[in-house]
């Protein structure tokens, strides 16, 4: 038995990761951690900072584990399956919303998730309206997540691939956690010439050590939540090495 499956949340062990259940019981963990909620929570202040204060709602995509209405006003909320309070059924690679209607497109850990990358980002240019956002929390590459990722997470990493995209084998099974780095990042000059109206405003690398003790939506909580104040000022006096450090990049894309 892996180290990993040792330390499995008891409500998702044994339960396959596309089962529409999954992300019924991730919500439920998702709030009842405390220190996870609170990470989410600082999560969720910051891609509202980079929304434009316009008329326009926002879009949530992948929102079926999170709370995010609950922070950000005029939001909806979607995800590719019912099964958790919803606004709309949505792919984001076909979105079913009007051009240039949403002052946001906003996501936690949704774009390493999207079999084709270069559909869902032109539809992000497609329904931002000018001045709104694309922002997201995704995982990032660097060497410290280079041995998280591919010792201690179930989901593929593979920074060298050489493709955006990849086998589409389920909504949460098919992945590649190195994709927004391999766009954003190694692949910067490629995507700044297919998604001109796409400028990158921000890529900060963050959070190398509160998910990880927080055990994550699949693990078992390795700290108290008391504990949560104490990891965040570690990570500020460490802030300086997140670029060799972070496990996650908030990213910012505006549509110009």
């Amino acid at each position: 038995m892996s180290f990993s499956s040792l330390l499995a949340h008891s409500l998702t062990r044994g339960i396959g990761l596309d089962d529409p259940s999954t992300t019924r019981l991730r919500r439920t963990i998702i709030r009842d951690k405390v220190f996870l909620r609170r990470l989410y929570e600082e999560w969720y202040a910051g891609l509202q900072e980079s929304l434009p204060d316009e008329p326009q709602p926002a879009l949530e995509i992948g929102s079926g584990g999170g709370f995010m209405e609950e922070v950000i006003p005029n939001l909806v909320t979607s995800e590719l399956f019912l099964g958790t309070p919803i606004h709309l059924v949505a792919d984001g690679c076909r979105l079913p919303v009007a051009d240039a209607s949403l002052r946001g497109i906003l996501a936690i850990d949704v774009l390493h998730h999207i079999p084709e990358p270069r559909l869902f980002l032109s539809e992000a240019t497609r329904c931002l309206a000018p001045g709104g956002a694309l922002a997201m929390i995704e995982p990032w590459v660097t060497p410290w997540s280079r041995i998280i990722y591919r010792n201690l997470h179930h989901e593929p990493f593979e920074p060298e691939a050489v493709k955006w995209s990849f086998p589409s084998t389920g909504p949460l099974s098919g992945a590649n956690m190195a994709l927004p780095w391999i766009i954003f990042r190694r692949d910067k000059d490629v995507f700044e010439s297919e998604f001109p109206f796409l400028q990158i405003e921000k890529i900060t690398p963050c959070v190398p050590f509160r998910y990880l003790v927080s055990g994550g939506i699949s693990m078992r909580s390795l700290m108290p939540s008391f504990t949560f104040a104490a990891w965040r000022l570690l990570e500020k006096l460490f802030s300086s090495q997140n670029h060799r450090l972070g496990l996650f990049a908030e990213i910012v894309l505006r549509r110009v």
